[in-house]
């Protein structure tokens, strides 16, 4: 028993996690991609479509939604469906999600299709980071984590420019087109390079939710929401800052949130790193460093130069604290990881849209000079519950 238990560990401690984890990966970037891409198409799409701006924009505010209230009720629905196997049937459903996307005739359609790939996106991303941190030692789960989440910015820096130069030139419909195929090569991946894992007898619906429900656990749900509050307070209306008050040309702006995204990247994988080395103090370690170069920002936001190193660091400061998070929510429901995991971007998702709800009223109120200030007091209402938590945690060690 001790030799079969000596082997499967250096079977685990040989295992190149981010061969086994690229089709995760693969599939992240994909779902990035259909999240996002919409976006640059919103005129093609209404012009196509025949329905007004806005009403296209709802294309997006239903996606997200439907990642929010959506994904952990399918979660549940599914919990007793293997995990290789729930993550095959998920991308089947992206699959056909873009497939119709590509033939919608109509709005109504569209909008269908949309809400059956949000489905699958935060129990992908929840079900994903659990395999994710399963196929690797204890000591590498952040890392892992943030290997598959990796897809997700990369998603943002290539793919979400290429499918809407793709949209542009060839038909919104061809952008989804792509996407479906990106999707196909996720199944593919699954399929060959994700080893069935043994799990324990799955825990029943009633004791998920129980898992959930946990005071502590839901207090660090609220420390992820307030802190993606904090960040898109201030980057759904980075455009028109940089543009109003540090003075760049529109187009220029392209190539800062690219370089937003290349530190969104690289932030995500070191965080990863840092929370496999000190997951409590580089969580806080993080928040502390997002909310100085917001206050900073509130400066820097005057100078070209200084706005752009700040914004660097912060898309890297704003990302590298996911993987670290994801994990602690993971833990502390052990009977139901991957409700919570994808509990946790259904919060990341209600943090998204409230900080973009924030941010325009600071705008309407106040000023738009306001928003890096006031991101700043959201993500350290964070920090103070982050703190919070980590002393009362710390306390009974210390009797």
């Amino acid at each position: 028993m001790e030799l079969s238990h000596r082997i499967t560990k250096e079977q685990t401690a040989k295992e190149p996690f981010p061969i086994s984890i690229l089709s995760l990966t693969v599939g992240a970037f994909a779902i990035g991609m259909t999240e996002f891409v919409i976006m640059g198409l919103l005129p093609n799409v209404a012009n196509d479509l025949h329905v007004s701006i806005s009403s296209a924009g709802q294309l997006i505010t239903m996606y997200a939604l439907g990642v929010a209230i959506g994904a952990p009720i399918l979660t549940v629905l599914t919990h007793r469906i293997p995990q290789k196997k729930l993550l095959c049937l998920l991308m089947v459903l992206f699959i056909l999600g873009n497939g119709i996307s590509v033939f919608a005739p109509s709005y109504a359609i569209l909008m269908g299709a949309r809400m059956i790939t949000a489905l699958t996106h935060g129990t992908f991303f929840g079900v994903g980071a659990v395999i994710a941190s399963n196929l690797v030692r204890p000591d590498k789960r952040a890392g892992a984590v943030s290997i598959m989440m990796a897809g997700l910015t990369i998603a943002n820096i290539i793919g979400v420019p290429l499918g809407t130069f793709i949209g542009q030139h060839m038909g919104w419909r061809s952008s989804f087109g792509a996407i479906a195929i990106m999707g196909i090569i996720a199944l593919i991946g699954i399929l060959i390079f994700i080893p069935q894992i043994r799990h324990d007898q799955p825990a029943s619906i009633v004791k998920q939710i129980s898992a959930l429900v946990k005071p502590k656990l839901l207090l660090y749900l609220l420390i992820g929401a307030l802190g993606n509050a904090g960040l898109f307070a201030v980057f759904t209306y980075i455009t028109p800052l940089l543009v109003q008050v540090t003075g760049f040309a529109e187009h220029s702006v392209t190539w800062i949130l690219v370089l937003f995204g290349c530190g969104v990247t690289i932030g995500n994988i070191v965080g990863g790193k840092l929370a496999d080395w000190k997951l409590m103090p580089s969580i806080l370690g993080l928040y502390l460093s997002i909310c100085v170069l917001l206050t900073l920002f509130t400066f820097t936001i005057h100078s070209p130069i200084a706005a752009v190193l700040t914004i660097f660091l912060w898309g890297a400061a704003s990302f590298a604290v996911f993987p670290g998070l994801q994990v602690r929510i993971m833990s502390l429901a052990q009977a139901a990881p991957a409700l919570a995991s994808t509990s946790s971007h259904s919060a990341g998702n209600l943090g998204n849209a409230s900080g973009a709800f924030i941010g325009g009223w600071v705008i309407t109120h106040l000023s738009i000079t306001a928003l890096p200030w006031v991101g700043a007091i959201l993500v350290g209402l964070a920090l103070i519950l982050g703190f919070a938590c980590y002393l009362a945690e710390r306390k009974p060690a210390n009797v």
